[in-house]
């Protein structure tokens, strides 16, 4: 290959961050590979030709091999995340040679581009465990589901999770205002209303404000904007790539979009007033909502105003939507006071709603979204908006 370096020399084709390693004397096949990269946003390293120095070998976070260059891998080792790309999947000397160095895929290009541009971008992220996401779903107008999900969020943040808080609600009035931050900083929904495929979740958590330890996703103050289904579903994806905890706001009308959040929810929250008529609105809500989530959980919460002591238990408004109960909420006193006044939801250490946000957390971290259930039963917390 004219005007290749030497086989122990790598061409660097950035310095920002860490590629994967790319080899292969194939002219044209590295071109493609240099275009996949590019849209995985990827900088990678390229090595024309065995043998590699062992350090370039192992320390690359992904590895991906022509067919050209397959047989010439002896004693390099195996290590994970191996990929050997050709014109011909079905190669049985290339096969060979995968078994031999561990590889774990023999891709045919083009056909296999999409999932090779996923690989490099997941590798290039660091990409582990997807976050914990958990959405958060008023039974009625005015439960308290927006403060609810900031309080989530906030207090994840505050034990060093790494959270994102999403503003599934273009009507909801935006959850940075919530937080305090309308003048911040960073990229609103709008931003985002075209997006397509794939998202690079770092890039994504850096556009967005900052506030209180936590990256937050929320809506400007222009004329409501749409957001497609292929939009959230990107972009929620990018957030999930990240790991952590990602806290969805959600509406009570579930539409395509609203589907899409759904489908990447690992666990909902249908918060629920106790009292009757709350009960019956939050019933029609949970059957949409469960057409899409499976793993969907009512929380009893108190409410102010007359007969506010004299509504059913926590137990029964679980059973009357027909949903596992995941906590109960008493009213809290001073919220709303506290709200105007723009205190962050759950600031009240010894307040129900960040007993119950810490608990729920607990319960989390300890087993994973299938332990948030029941566990909440009769324990503290509130919400209101």
């Amino acid at each position: 290959m004219s005007g290749s370096s030497t086989s122990d020399q790598l061409v660097r084709s950035g310095e920002e961050r860490d590629g994967p390693l790319l080899v292969t004397e194939d002219e044209e096949l590295l071109d493609d590979l240099l275009r996949l990269c590019a849209a995985a946003g990827a900088l990678p390293e390229v090595a024309h030709r065995p043998p590699l120095r062992a350090q370039d070998w192992e320390s690359a976070p992904l590895v991906v091999v022509g067919a050209d260059c397959a047989g010439r891998l002896s004693g390099t080792g195996r290590r994970a995340g191996v990929v050997i790309v050709g014109r011909d999947a079905d190669d049985v000397a290339v096969l060979r040679q995968a078994v031999a160095v561990g590889a774990e895929r023999v891709l045919a290009l083009p056909d296999g581009e999409r999932w090779l541009v996923d690989r490099i971008a997941d590798a290039v992220e660091g990409a582990g465990p997807p976050a914990l996401t958990v959405g958060v779903i008023g039974g009625r107008g005015g439960s308290g589901a927006s403060t609810l999900a900031a309080a989530l969020a906030v207090t994840a943040a505050r034990v060093g999770e790494r959270t994102l808080l999403v503003d599934g609600d273009p009507l909801g009035g935006g959850l940075d205002v919530l937080l305090g931050g309308e003048q911040e900083k960073g990229l609103r929904w709008p931003a985002f209303a075209e997006s397509r495929g794939r998202v690079a979740g770092g890039a994504l958590a850096e556009s967005l404000p900052r506030l209180h330890s936590l990256r937050v996703l929320s809506w400007d103050r222009g004329a409501e904007v749409a957001i497609p289904p292929p939009a959230m579903r990107a972009v929620l994806a990018a957030a999930r790539r990240r790991g952590g905890v990602v806290v969805v706001d959600l509406p009570r009308r579930v539409d395509g979009t609203v589907a899409e959040a759904l489908a990447q929810v690992d666990v909902g929250l249908l918060l629920v007033p106790a009292e009757l008529r709350a009960v019956a609105a939050a019933r029609r809500v949970a059957d949409g909502v469960r057409a899409e989530l499976r793993d969907l959980r009512a929380v009893a919460c108190g409410h102010p105003g007359p007969g506010c002591g004299g509504g059913p238990t926590a137990e029964e408004v679980a059973r009357l939507v027909g949903l596992p109960l995941a906590g109960e909420l008493p009213w809290e006193a001073g919220l709303p006071e506290d709200l105007a006044r723009g205190r962050v939801p759950g600031a009240r250490a010894r307040g129900p709603l960040a007993r119950f946000c810490t608990g729920f957390w607990e319960r989390a971290r300890a087993g994973g979204a299938g332990a948030v259930e029941a566990g909440g039963a009769g324990e503290p917390g509130g919400a209101s908006e």
